[in-house]
Parts: structure tokens; C-alpha cells; sequence
């Protein structure tokens, strides 16, 4: 069992059950309530943080039922990423945890290429710092994440109980997430789901793949909003949240996204926009401390009226 509520600056310590025998060290860490990714447990690995029966082990460890294993959470450093006094458009807030409506061209969090106007660098001067630090000191706070030309609701936590609560509740799919897109062609069905795994592209590593051999389960539900003929407006609800996840999967079925410059291979844009036509409407959640339902709406940006309203004239 984990002993101690504390993710900073602390050890745990699992005792490894029955169930869990054989199961590699990385993957059984990640599910465990450790707040930490699987990416971040690695990490410590390598770097000799995680001792199994007081000895370091590698990612492939696999362990075997009655092991110690130790984790050792260092304090996080103070994050080195510029607060900067952009303008927010907030859908709510409170003491726990806040939900921006981003708009579309904003990076989420700082990367190569992008280290300055971010999101985070927004949400860090707007909480004066308070975030949470789990995800490490390039993405305080951030739970899960939009592309950059993707608009919408996006959740942040200001602790880490508030990031641990909402990332098992994104792990087990029980986050409602509702997106609108403008997608190319006629879609015959009224609705229908896409069951399809997605993971990097076989040759491309900037594009995400159903054809993937390491691809993770990934489902989204959708609905016809209306049909314009050329093309369909639709509403989208993902059970699971994988990269690019519907821009990929209805490209999958021949129907991608307008102005997608990834996935769309029509470079033909009569409408000229800056990205793809995706926008995330709805967020609801149960509130990590109150316990009752929150569910946020997300007003639609000028673009994306602006869009639907250069369709309906050309029918």
C-alpha cells in the first residue's frame, strides 16, 4: 500500500501484491495513485530515485509479489518560466482550480519554438504562482491539453490533489468532453463511433497514425449537427483523449477537419483560416473537493461563427 497523502519532497512506499506480480515497474507506478506520469517514473528510475528492495532497478524492472519499492518525489524547483500579463478569458474559478476558454494560436505550455506567451505563462501570472507541480516546471498546473490551433475549455490546477483527483478521473474516462468541428464532405450517418488506436505515424514522427504498431486505444463519439453538403458541422465527445485524437480519426474515415494542415490533404481553403475547425465546447467533471458535478461551457470564438456563417451563404 502507499504510505503518505504528499506528492513533493517525500518517499512512498508500495508493497508489491499478487496482482501485480510480473508487471514492469514503470507501468504498475503509473497506476498506483502516485500522481506521477510514466514518463516522470522513468525519469526517476534513471536517475536512481526508485529503489526496489533498497537497490536501483531499470524501466524493464519487473517485479514480483512482496518487493519494497521505494520512490523518492524530490521538491520541485521553483519554475523558471516568465509570468506574463495576457488577458484571459475565464469560465470559472475558485480556490482549487480555474477553466480558460484558450483561444486558438495559443500554445498550452512552453516547448522548443514556443517558450514565451504560452498559456502557462498567462495562468502563472494570473495565480501568482500557485499551481500545481506535478507535471514538472514547464507545465504548472496542466492536466491535459489542447492544440495550439484548437480552441476551448481547458481546465487548470492550482494543487497538486486537485491535478492527482482530475487525472485519474481522465484516466478513467469519466471527464465529459464535447467538441464542435466543420469537417469535409457529407457524412452519411447521423452518428456513429470511431473505435480506432492511434500512436505516431510510421515515417512521419510529427503525425499521429491509426495505422500506428504501438498504437493505445482511442474512441470518440459523434453527431451531425447540420449538413452543408461539401461539408458537415458535428459534435464530438471522446471517451478516451489521445493526441490529435479527432482530427486523426476522422481524417480516418475521409472526413478531415477543414483547414487542418496536418491531416487534411486538401490544401485547397476557401475559408482561409489559421487551423483546424475544432473547439472545445463542453467541460464537465465531478469537483475534486466538493465532490458535484462542474460542467463549463465554452463560448465559440469569432472564427468559428464566422465560418459556419460563410458556409450557410454558399448553400
Amino acid at each position: 500500500m502507499l504510505m503518505g497523502e504528499r506528492y513533493k519532497g517525500e518517499d512512498k512506499e508500495i508493497i508489491i501484491r499478487q496482482e501485480q506480480d510480473g508487471q514492469r515497474i514503470d507501468k504498475c507506478l503509473a497506476l498506483e495513485e502516485t500522481g506521477l506520469s510514466r514518463s516522470r517514473i522513468q525519469k526517476l528510475l534513471r536517475e536512481g530515485m526508485i529503489l526496489v528492495n533498497q537497490g536501483p532497478v531499470r524501466p524493464s524492472c519487473r517485479l514480483r509479489t512482496g518487493d519494497i519499492v521505494r520512490v523518492q518525489i524530490p521538491e520541485s524547483r521553483p519554475v523558471s518560466i516568465i509570468p506574463e500579463d495576457i488577458p484571459l478569458e475565464i469560465l470559472y474559478e475558485d480556490a482549487y482550480l480555474l477553466v480558460v476558454n484558450k483561444p486558438q494560436g495559443m500554445v498550452v505550455h512552453p516547448a522548443p519554438g514556443h517558450g514565451e506567451h504560452t498559456l502557462v505563462n498567462a495562468v502563472l501570472a494570473h495565480c501568482k504562482g500557485d499551481l500545481s507541480g506535478i507535471n514538472g516546471e514547464l507545465r504548472p498546473g496542466i492536466v491535459h491539453r489542447i492544440d495550439r490551433d484548437t480552441s476551448g475549455a481547458l481546465v487548470i490546477c492550482k494543487d497538486d490533489h486537485t491535478h492527482q483527483d482530475l487525472a485519474e478521473q481522465l484516466k478513467e474516462h469519466t471527464i465529459n468532453r464535447v467538441y464542435h468541428a466543420v469537417v469535409q464532405g457529407d457524412i452519411k450517418e447521423d452518428r456513429g463511433t470511431i473505435d480506432a488506436p492511434i500512436g505516431r505515424h510510421p515515417t512521419d514522427r510529427k503525425r499521429m497514425s491509426t495505422h500506428s504498431r504501438c498504437g493505445k486505444r482511442a474512441v470518440t463519439h459523434y453527431e451531425v449537427i447540420k449538413r452543408y453538403g461539401k461539408y458537415t458541422y458535428i459534435q464530438c465527445r471522446l471517451e478516451t483523449g489521445r493526441t490529435h485524437q479527432i482530427r486523426v480519426h476522422m481524417a480516418s474515415i475521409s472526413h478531415p477537419l477543414l483547414g487542418d494542415p496536418v491531416y487534411n490533404r486538401d490544401k485547397k481553403d476557401p475559408f482561409h483560416l489559421e487551423g483546424q475547425a475544432l473547439h472545445a465546447h463542453i467541460l464537465g467533471f465531478c469537483h475534486p473537493h466538493s465532490g458535484r458535478y462542474l460542467e463549463v461551457s465554452a463560448p465559440f470564438p469569432g472564427y468559428f461563427k464566422e465560418l459556419l456563417n460563410k458556409i450557410e451563404m454558399q448553400m
